[in-house]
């Protein structure tokens, strides 16, 4: 699904690989529930998929829902929620712990039954500039995912930080990254570009978040970060981005990504 242009014999290459299709998808911290399936499938073509607590929470419900997922016919976007600076910052030893959680996610996808070689995105929730720590911690994370059998990817923030010299922190991110294969999942929900909690029919592709280089955008979150989305005016009036037609309603953020099954979790 990614586009495979290997070798630029004319400008054709690069504008194929610029027109490259662009698929909607959701992700919640909350699993939808297999009732709501089929009518999220109407609208979504992948769902993201927590292998631990998502951020906030204490338990992870999407844990054992992976083929009725996939028999619903989406793709998915495999996820682990890494660790704060905080917590970082209170450990002797940042890359040990990256080494540690690699592990723990290679473990978790493997009991959920994600094929090798899928992509497991660690959810880094905190922008800027990447301290030593969240390096440390973030390179050996990837590294020990490598190693376990599968691709390593990262969501982070596509927005530049104006109180750190306007760092993006997936350009830091990848910039220090030593040559290391990582897939960006950015973030950018100010409006424009994000075209807010709307379900396009062609979504924008990923770049268009202002990470060029980034193969999934999430380009709206649920609720509405005041701080940077204000500008966007297409949310729920309890600012809140619900899914179409689902009832009770379900909110979620929502995805573009240049794939319909942008970890490549599915089995068939």
């Amino acid at each position: 699904m990614r586009c495979a242009c290997f070798i630029l014999v004319t400008s054709f290459c690069l504008s194929a690989c610029a027109q490259t299709r662009a698929y909607l998808g959701f992700d919640s911290n909350d699993y939808p529930g297999d009732a709501n399936l089929k009518n999220l499938r109407q609208t979504f073509s992948y769902a993201g998929y927590w292998l631990n607590s998502p951020p906030g929470e204490k338990t992870n419900t999407w844990v054992g829902h992976r083929a009725t997922v996939e028999s619903a016919g989406f793709g998915f976007l495999v996820l682990f929620n890494g660790r704060l600076y905080a917590e970082l910052k209170s450990t002797s030893n940042a890359r040990k712990l990256g080494q540690s959680d690699a592990k723990t996610a290679i473990a978790a996808a493997r009991r959920e039954g994600f094929p090798a070689r899928a992509i497991i995105f660690l959810d880094q929730e905190q922008g800027g500039r990447m301290l030593p720590d969240q390096k440390a911690y973030i390179y050996a994370w990837v590294d020990g995912i490598v190693a376990g059998g599968f691709r390593a990817g990262i969501y982070c923030s596509g927005i530049p930080n104006a109180d750190d010299g306007n760092v993006v922190t997936a350009e830091d991110i990848r910039v220090n990254a030593g040559g290391r294969r990582i897939i960006y999942w950015a973030i950018n929900d100010a409006c424009p570009p994000s075209p807010g909690c709307s379900f396009p029919k062609k979504p924008p592709g990923p770049a268009q978040s202002g990470v060029s280089f980034a193969e999934v955008w999430q380009f709206a979150q649920s609720p509405q970060r005041k701080d940077v989305a204000a500008g966007c005016t297409n949310y729920s009036h309890d600012g809140e981005c619900y899914a179409p037609g689902n009832s009770p309603m379900i909110d979620i953020d929502l995805n573009t990504a240049i794939s319909p099954d942008p970890s490549e979790g599915r089995l068939r």
